[in-house]
This record gives C-alpha cells, structure tokens and sequence, in this order.
C-alpha cells in the first residue's frame, strides 16, 4: 500500500497539472478562444474578406492563419497585410496559450489591450505598421515569457515602462518610428539576453544608463534621430564585445569615440554622424574584418599629428569597407597614403569640409570602384595624380577650395559615368584638355576661380548632357567664345565672366533655351547683343557687364518677365532704353557708363530720346484703329461658340446610361452594397457631402457594426473617364499598404434603386480634412487653427514617406499621377495621408511603346513640364515616372510654405510659383513665406536673435528643397529618399530650437 499510494498521488497532480488553466484566467477553456477570436473579429473590417474562414462550419484549429496545440489550444495568431482595421478586441487576451501574435501591416487604431498581461505565455508581439496609440501599457512586464517586442511605426506615445527589466527573456525591442518620449529605464539593464534594440526616430531624452552597457549580448543598436546625449563609456566595446550595427546619428552625444572600438572584431556598421564627438578617432577603428559603414561626419573630430590618421591605415584591413564619410570635422595635418590602401571594392569616401593638408596620393586610382569622392575646403595641394583616371566608376568628384595647381591630367578624360565635377577656387593652370570632350555624362562643371589659359575648347562645349551648370568664370581663357556653345540646349546656367575673350557674343547662344543665369561680364565682347537671345524666354540673371558692346539694346529684354537681374554697366550702349520688363524696376537694372543711351522708365535717370513724343501718340492711333477691327470679329466667335456648345449639351443629354458589360473589381475588395451606402450616409445628404472632386463627390458615413466612420466616394458615371478613375484606383491600391496612403475599406459594384449602375469607393475617413482647406479655404476648419511649422514639416515628411512607398518599397512601383494638396488628407493626429488614386499607374503595367495619351495627366499647376529624356515625361501628352511625382511634390511643398497655389493671380506674364520661391534667399525670405508662419514666429518667445536666424535657415532649406524637386529636368531632381533625410533633419533641428 505504502508503494501504491505515491503513484496514485503522481498520477492525480499531473493530471490535474495538465487540465487546470493559468492562474490569471482559471475559467478559460478551448470554447473561450473561439469566442475570443470571433469577438476579435467582429470589431474588425476585413475589406479582403481574409476572415472568411472563420465561421462555425470549421474548426477554429482549422481557421485561416490560426495555429493551435495538440491539446487545441490557439498557440499563433499570423495576421499580416490584411487591411484589417479596427480596434485590438480585449476579447484576444483570453487566448492564454497564445505564444505567437502577429499583426503585422494593418490599419489598426486604439490602444494594446489593457488586459494584456493575461498572455502569460506569449513569446512573440508584433503589432508593427499600423496606427496603435495610446501608452505601452506598464502591464506588459507580467509577459515575462516575451522575447520579441516589434511595435515599430505606430503612434505610441509615452515613455518605455520603467519596469521592463522584469521582462528578463527578451531578445530583441523594436520601437522605431513613434512618438516615445523620456529617458531609457535604467532597468533595461537587466534584460540580459537582449540582442536587438531599435528605437529610432522618437523623442528620446536624457542619456543612457550605465547599466545599458552592460548588456553583453547586444548586437544591433539604433538610436537615431532622438534627443540623447552625453559620452560613451571607454570601455564599452570591451562590454559589449559582440557589436555588429551601432547607429546613434542625430543626437546630442559627445566626448570622445571609445578607443575600446578595437574590441568590436564583429562591427558591421558604426555611424555616430551629426552628433558632438570630439577628440581624436582611435587608431583600431578598423579592426572588424567585416567593417562595412563608418559614418563619423559632423561631430568635432580632430587630427594633426601623423599619429592622428592611423585609423586609415587600419581600415585598410577592412576588405568590405564600402562607405567612410568623414566630412565637417576638425580633420587636419598631412593626408596619409593609406587611404590609396582602402578596399578596392570602397564606394563612397568623404573627407570634405575639414582642415586636411598635403596631396591626394599618387595610388587612388587603386580604388576602383569609387563612385563618390569627396575632398572639397580642404588645404590640399600639388597636382592631380594620373591614376585618377583608373576610377571609372566615379560619379561625382569634388575637389573646390584646396590649393591643386598645374594642369589637368588627360587621364581624367577616362571617367566616362562623372556626372559632377567641381574644381573651382583653385590654382590650376595650362589649357582644358580637348579630351574632355570625353566626359559624355557630365552635368555639372566648375572651373572658376583657377588659372586656365588658353581657347575654351569646341569639343567640350558638345557635352550634349551638361544641362545644370557650367563655371569657367576668373580664370586667363582667350579668343572667341566658340560657337559650339549652342550645342549646350540643356543647359540651366553658364558663366564665362572675368576671362579675356574677345569677338561677337555668338548667335548659337540663343540655341541654348533652358539657360536661367548667363554671366558674360568682364570680358572684351563687342558689337550688338544677339538678337538670338530673345529664345532665351526663361533667362533669371543676365550679365553682360563690363564689355565693349556698342549697338542698342533689343527691346525684346523688356519682354522676359522672369528676369530679375540685368546687368548692362560699362558697354558702349547706345539708343532708346526699353520701359518695360526688369527695366522697370531701378534695383534690379543697371546701365552705368553708358554715356549715349536715352527714354526708359523715369526712375533710370536717362535723358528723353528725340522721337519718344511723336512715337507715342503714333501708338495710341494704331491701338484705337485695332480695337474697332477685332472687337466685332471677337463677338461673332463668341456667338458661334456658345452655339456648338449648347448643341453639344443637348446631344449628351439624349444618351441612355449603359451598365458596365464587366466587373471591374472582381476578386480584389469585398463589396458592401448601395443599401448600406444609403444608410450609412443618410441617403446621400447634403449635409454628408464633404467633397467632390474629377470624377465623384464624396460623403461622410457612418457604417455598422461597430459605428464606423467611413468616406464613400461616389462615381459619377455620365462624367467621361470616371470609370477608367474607378479601375485605376482600385487596381493601384489593391496590394499597398503604408501609414501615409489613405486606406481603401471597401468597393461598391451594383446597381441603384432606380436600375442604374452605381459604382463608390469607401475609404478611411479623414476627420481634419485636406491640406488644400487648411492652406486656402477660408470658413473651414482651418479658419481659425494655422498650421504650425512643425507642422507643415511633418505633412511633408508623410507625403515624402508615402511617395518612397508606392515608387520603391510596394509590390510594383506606382506612379501617383495627380499629387497636390486636395489630394492629401488629415487625420485626427494632423498625419497626412496621400488620396484619390484615380490616374495612378503601376509602371509594370505600363507598355513602353504605347503611344502617350492627349490631354493633361494631372492638375494644372502640378504638372511637370515636357521633358526632353522620352521616358521620363507625363505632362502633356507625356509618360508617367516618379520623377513626374517628384515635380509636383516639390511644388506642393513651396505651396504648403509660401502659401500660394501654384495658379495664383499673382503668377503672370510666365512667373510661376517655382519663380517666385526661388527668387528669395534667406535675407528676404519674410517676403514670400506664407504670413501666418511669420504670426507663428512674432508670437512665439524665442530664447535668442540666434534662434531666430536658426529657425529662418530651417524655412530656407525646406524652400530649397522644394525648389530640388522641381527642376525642369527630372534627372536632376532629388531622390525622395533624400527628401526625407533632410527634412528629418530639418524637423529634428527644429524641435530642439522650440524645446520639444
């Protein structure tokens, strides 16, 4: 008996082990997960109907991305890019033996459930890519079975839970891209198997505690882009020996680099860049065989002993080296050889903007697959080396502020992809090889400020793609300008002033129609200016100053309207002096030392012409005889006009509306039907209509269950290419999913009460509207809350983010089509949302060889010119390219901060927005800024004269930025990834000047 009893008593206690619950919940059973995952549902919309397989005729354990035990229990939830929206039902804590949950990719809004420590057993939480708020709640540190946090782009609020060290089994933390605020916990110490720690782009304060040092295992470290500060323990790498990414950019850190960084033998990537480090950089940076990123630029970093650069001679160890970028430092001394020694396979190198002396050494050629090499302000001397022309690869070359002499090698004629090259303000001599005329790619060239003789050679003024700038200004070139300069058609700006040329200013100039800046001044030019340049239609700054021109001055100058400055001082001028244009304006003019010139506007100062009395009365008689001649002619046109026009009203009128003979999105959307559009939206009421757009108005709706507040845009089928509107949206938003595209719920296909077919889109609702009603629209919900700087930097950071989406990172690239800021709504956060997808393409859709559409693809103003590649227009008649969203985007963002619609009243006579944005510079930026942003600033205490001139160099490089994106030639516009570094950087600048 005695042996009995104990078997007996095993067998009961791990009986009842086995079938007993967890303490948090003892009534749970596998009847409550099923009620748990259908209540879970029932607050959701499922718009792809993912969850249709949920439903009593199966098994939960059988149910679509549902995983249970053997014992049948829900073990993993795997809900991923579903577009389910809705709240987190609380409902889904009751799945005790949940170990998995991924929600991964989905419109969800609300907060994590109050009630989720009850996951006792949950091992994985990933809620990443949705739109959760609310606090992390401090409960979640009861999870102690956590390994895997992900809650990255969300809009989290709060600060991290100063308990999480309890949660002594994670792995890996992902916070990136919310809105976290405060210290990191000192706690986090604790979390000892920590591998994984990225909290991005937050609002992170304070500095780190000592204990997060210690965590031993980390591998992978982004803190960037938050408000940290302070210095790096000297011994950290020794603490934390398994270091592969340790990214900290954007912060406030300072002291020295840790010289313990030799201990890191398994560094990937270090970027400390933009922060406060000083001192020198330790000598065994490049110890880490697999060392592939070192970003140290624009901290205080010094070098001026030998002794100081011996961290290049150990990277010259790292065969995986690709980028060192190094510039905006304190760098100096002599430049070593070593940097000859870098891996061969290196791409980028950056030492520009330091104090580094010495030569460039003799071997860069050996690194051959630089694409990017930067040595620019710098106090580098001696010549070129010819092994330059080895780096074949090379895209952009700058060298400009050093104190290189002698002559250009031939050798650089080898560098066939160089897009940019900048040796101006320099001491080179001798004549440009004609070989450059090699350079087939170059866009960008600056010669200036050095001492080059000779003829400016015909070959290199063929380079038929250098369309951004051409500089040989201050430099010895003699002879003619050579006619080929009319080959340059391209070309936005061109300056050979302060040379030694001499002739006729060549008529092929007129050739070049895209020149802006023309700065032609202190030479030896005679004669007349060109009546060719009159094609020069979008000339900006004109300067002919200083020569020996002797002929009157073409009245057509007086016609560009664009032309802000025009500088004519010290010719031989002669005649009557236009009245109109530039010429009206005394600042913007100058006609100095031009002793026979007469007329003009009365503000030059010019005596009267002889003839100017009798000319003008001629005029006015010739006025008068014109106008009795083309006003009857006028009326009549008019008449027949409105005549077509009204037969033309009557003949629609007569057609029958036709039901479509297909569904156009069949198998993409679950449909709701027009009964419930009727209902949610009070029958289409007036009072329920929000906008209407092309092709449909759209309405507010609430739609059950759950009261769900919904858009419905309604297709107005008799309007020509609503349809086409309808399929185009339905097909670009079927597979992308992002924070920052407004989301598409569902589809209607059916027909009305009346038997006519109805189409609508339902789509997320917006509660604040569009940016266009809080720019222009007076009376709206804009009327009395301006939108801040901050503001309007974040909507740009949105948009920009939403744009990156659909042309690089969806499941196809898409090409928007119409952006402007109707097209951009607001949510409840003042989050923007890009909309109305009705003319997007997804360009593998897109057959090369179609012939290009007639008609404006998208809205005027937005719109970007004909441009001369053939791939890459969609203006009129053109093809679509994300360069083409580029455009509109940087003309919408000069919009969102002047404060002026692209088509403003204002913009006559060719002056456009693009114009009037890129005639200001920082010094009479007030003049074009939107006024309520300078009501914001006079409102606003500043701590200093020095806070105000930085915030006013923030609106300057947004202003810039603007102007990047709209650039005639979409080759040269900025990538959108760009876009959104430097406007993250400018947003982060800004909040530390407001103290946010």
């Amino acid at each position: 008996m005695n042996l009995i009893t104990p078997s007996i008593f095993f067998f009961f206690f791990f009986f009842f082990l086995c079938n007993s619950s967890p303490s948090h919940s003892p009534q749970t059973t596998a009847s409550t997960d099923k009620l748990a995952l259908l209540h879970f549902k029932s607050l959701l919309t499922d718009p792809t109907n993912s969850l249709f397989s949920w439903n009593s005729s199966l098994h939960f354990c059988q149910w679509e991305r549902v995983d249970c035990s053997i014992t049948g229990r829900v073990t993993t939830l795997e809900l991923t890019s579903l577009q389910l929206a809705g709240p987190i039902s609380p409902s889904i804590c009751n799945l005790t033996f949940l170990k998995s949950l991924e929600l991964t990719d989905n419109n969800l809004i609300g907060a994590i459930p109050a009630e989720i420590d009850r996951l006792s057993n949950l091992v994985n939480l990933t809620l990443k890519l949705n739109y959760l708020t609310g606090e992390i709640p401090a409960i979640i540190v009861r999870c102690s079975k956590l390994q895997f946090v992900n809650l990255r782009s969300n809009l989290f609020i709060g600060e991290i839970p100063r308990e999480i060290g309890l949660m002594s089994n994670l792995q890996s933390i992902d916070f990136t891209d919310n809105k976290l605020v405060g210290s990191i916990p000192e706690s986090i110490g604790k979390l000892a198997n920590l591998q994984t720690l990225l909290m991005e782009r937050n609002k992170f304060t304070g500095e780190l505690p000592p204990s997060f040092f210690n965590l031993s295992l980390l591998s992978n470290v982004h803190l960037g882009f938050n408000n940290l500060e302070g210095t790096l323990p000297s011994s950290m790498f020794v603490t934390l020996p398994y270091i592969k990414h340790f990214l900290l950019t954007s912060n406030h850190f300072h002291g020295s680099i840790p010289a313990s960084v030799s201990n890191a033998s398994y560094l990937i990537e270090l970027d400390l860049s933009r922060n406060g480090f000083s001192g020198i950089i330790p000598s065994k940076l490049g110890n880490s065989q697999y060392l592939w990123w070192v970003l140290l630029y624009s901290n205080q970093l010094e070098a001026n002993e030998v002794s100081d650069w011996d961290f290049m001679e150990s990277l010259a160890n790292c065969s995986y080296l690709k980028t060192l970028k190094l510039f905006d430092n304190k760098l100096g001394g002599v430049l070593p050889t070593y940097l000859a020694n870098l891996s061969s396979g290196i791409t980028e190198i950056s030492i520009a903007q330091n104090q580094i002396a010495g030569n460039l050494p003799a071997e860069i050629g050996n690194l051959v697959d630089l694409t990017i090499f930067e040595a620019d302000n710098n106090l580098l001397i001696g010549s070129l080396p010819p092994s330059i022309g080895r780096l074949k690869s090379l895209h952009r070359l700058t060298l400009q502020g050093n104190k290189f002499n002698g002559q250009i090698p031939d050798s650089l004629s080898n560098l066939f992809d160089l897009n940019q090259l900048y040796l101006q303000n320099n001491m080179f001599g001798g004549s440009i090889p004609s070989s450059f005329g090699k350079l087939e790619s170059l866009q960008e060239l600056d010669l200036s400020w050095n001492r080059f003789s000779g003829e400016i050679p015909k070959e290199m003024l063929s380079l038929r793609y250098l369309s951004v700038h051409l500089d040989l200004s201050n430099n010895m070139f003699t002879g003619s300008l050579p006619g080929e300069i009319g080959n340059l058609e391209y070309l936005k700006s061109f300056a050979t002033a302060n040379n030694k040329l001499s002739g006729e200013i060549p008529s092929s100039l007129g050739n070049c129609l895209s020149i802006e800046y023309l700065f032609l001044q202190g030479n030896s030019f005679q004669g007349a200016i060109p009546q060719s340049l009159s094609n020069l239609k979008g000339l900006r700054k004109l300067d002919l100053s200083h020569n020996n021109l002797d002929q009157n001055i073409p009245m057509f100058l007086g016609n560009f309207y664009m032309l802000q400055l025009l500088n004519l001082s010290f010719n031989e001028l002669k005649g009557e002096v236009p009245a109109n244009g530039v010429f009206k304006n005394s600042y913007a003019v100058s006609l100095y030392g031009n002793k026979q010139l007469c007329g003009g506007d009365n503000k030059l100062h010019l005596p009267l012409c002889d003839h100017e009395h009798s000319s003008s009365s001629k005029g006015k008689k010739h006025l008068k005889l014109a106008l009795k001649i083309v006003i009857p002619v006028i009326g009549t046109l008019l008449c027949l006009s409105f005549g077509i026009f009204n037969f033309i009203i009557l003949c629609r009128a007569k057609r029958k509306q036709k039901k479509p003979s297909f569904n156009p999105v069949e198998g993409q959307f679950k449909r709701t039907s027009y009964a419930e559009l009727i209902k949610a939206t009070d029958q289409f009421s007036s009072s329920n209509l929000i906008g209407v757009g092309s092709f449909g108005s759209v309405y507010k709706g609430i739609i059950e269950p759950g009261e769900t507040i919904i858009a419905v845009k309604v297709l107005n089928l008799e309007r020509e290419g609503a349809l086409n509107s309808f399929m185009a949206e339905c097909k670009a938003l079927r597979d992308i999913r992002h924070r920052n595209l407004v989301k598409l719920l569902t589809v209607c296909s059916s027909i009305d009460f009346s038997g006519n077919s109805f189409m609508a889109l339902v789509l997320q609702y917006m509660p604040n509207g569009s940016l266009d009603q809080w720019l222009h629209q007076r009376g709206s919900i804009a009327e009395t809350n301006m939108l801040s700087f901050l503001q309007r930097l974040s909507i740009a950071i949105d948009v920009a983010s939403a744009l990156d989406y659909l042309h690089n990172l969806g499941h196809a690239p898409i090409v928007h089509c119409d952006l402007k800021p109707s097209n951009v709504l607001l949510d409840e956060e003042m989050s923007a949302h890009l909309g109305d997808f009705g003319l997007a393409k997804i360009l593998l859709d897109i057959d090369e060889n179609q012939a290009a559409s007639i008609g404006i693809k998208g809205t005027i103003g937005y719109v970007p010119p004909c441009e001369f590649s053939n791939t890459l227009k969609y203006g009129m008649g053109s093809k679509s390219s994300p360069q083409g969203d580029v455009y509109s985007y940087g003309i919408m963002l000069l919009e969102l901060f002047t404060g002026r619609r692209p088509t403003d009243e204002i913009f006559k006579h060719d002056l456009s927005l693009r114009d009037y944005a890129e005639s200001s510079d920082i010094d009479n930026l007030v003049e074009i800024i939107d006024p309520c942003l300078i009501s914001e600033a006079q409102n606003r205490d500043l701590d200093s004269r020095f806070d105000i001139l930085k915030e006013l160099k923030c609106l300057d490089s947004v202003i810039k930025i603007g102007l990047l994106c709209s650039l005639d030639d979409p080759k040269q516009r900025m990538e959108v990834v760009d876009v959104i570094s430097q406007l993250n950087v400018i947003r982060k600048t800004l909040e530390n000047i407001l103290n946010l």
